[in-house]
């Protein structure tokens, strides 16, 4: 199993995220807010600089109004 960042299914991932932000159109700065965390936590999290976890991915559907399920079928369908 291949556990790099720079994996294509920890890419889609990321592009899965990206792409629920953008067809909500939520920025990255009202995505940080939400979260509690600033813009560029956000934009090295969507580069993959820097790796989600299960909780923060958790949060970050949360604040997007997706569920972490419907995330994860998506993902399962990449």
């Amino acid at each position: 199993m291949d556990k790099s960042i720079h994996s294509a299914q920890y890419t889609s991932f990321l592009n899965l995220l990206k792409t629920a932000r953008i067809e909500r159109n939520i920025t990255q700065v009202q995505l940080a807010q939400k979260l509690g965390e600033t813009q560029v936590f956000v934009s090295k999290c969507e580069r993959g600089e820097r790796r989600l976890d299960i909780i923060e991915t958790m949060r970050w559907c949360h604040a997007l109004g997706i569920s972490l399920v419907e995330l994860a079928q998506q993902l399962e369908n990449c």
